[in-house]
């Protein structure tokens, strides 16, 4: 099945959106929860699985919406199609702050290795699966587990990471990175995981204990700022227990609790 060929303008910088234009029957699926706005005539359903398979049957819909839920998203995508008789837009923006990043699958080949959580909206026609990865380095210390998402197909996908977004290229060296600035590769790259150098290294090194390891013929994402990372600096400077209050770490906020103390 060929995907609808949907335009595209990405809006922002540090907090981007997609702006999707969709001809007269033309029709876009998304991650559930990920819609900005949409103008008028455009309708959208929640199917099960991406419609890539029309025929496949309520089987196979069970099927795909199983490996949808070892991934850990929603069992349900969102269809968006115009309805109308002009072009119109549905716009789509990231669970947090990054880029979007543009992917035409006809020009890498078909297929995109991403991030489990890294895919926002795609054309329709885009086959979204999970890539069990078979080593088991890889599986236990990758961060992405064994199950890592395929996206197939030969139209516009768009996925989201966070930080800034680095594009490489390898023809045949090896690039060696941390397991969550991991984006997405395509399948000319070998995958796998490493022990990050000595033990003295591994444990005081502060890079972790294990390094993703990428090499062969492809091009490959990176993002400088995982969210979880992000997350646990956030959380490692909240307030906690009893006692905390909005004025935390500031010098009002000392003061204001030695005034509540008396």
């Amino acid at each position: 099945m060929r995907s609808h060929e949907v335009d595209y303008r990405i809006v922002g910088d540090d907090m981007q959106m997609v702006q999707v234009e969709l001809d007269p029957g033309e029709t876009v699926i998304a991650e559930a929860g990920a819609m900005n706005y949409m103008e008028e005539d455009i309708v959208f359903e929640a199917k099960m699985g991406d419609g890539s398979q029309p025929d496949q049957g309520m089987l196979g819909k069970l099927f795909s919406a199983g490996k949808r839920a070892l991934t850990g998203e929603s069992v349900f995508m969102t269809h968006f199609t115009n309805r109308g008789t002009a072009k119109r837009h549905v716009a789509f923006a990231a669970p947090f702050p990054g880029r979007i990043i543009p992917l035409d699958l006809a020009s890498l080949g078909g297929e995109i290795v991403c991030q489990k959580d890294s895919f926002l909206c795609a054309a329709f026609g885009t086959r979204l699966g999970i890539a069990f990865q078979r080593r088991l380095g890889a599986g236990f210390f990758g961060g992405e587990g064994f199950i890592l998402q395929t996206l197939q197909g030969d139209g516009l996908a768009f996925v989201h990471a966070s930080g800034a977004i680095v594009e490489r290229e390898l023809r045949g060296e090896t690039l060696r990175v941390d397991t969550g600035c991991l984006v997405a590769f395509t399948p000319g790259i070998e995958y796998d995981i490493q022990r990050a150098g000595n033990l003295k290294s591994m444990f005081f090194g502060g890079e972790g204990l294990f390094l993703a390891t990428l090499r062969g013929h492809g091009k490959v994402w990176l993002q400088s700022l995982p969210f979880s990372r992000l997350a646990d600096r956030v959380l490692a400077h909240a307030p906690q227990g009893e006692g905390k209050n909005q004025g935390e770490g500031s010098v009002l906020g000392s003061l204001g609790r030695l005034f509540e103390e008396r």
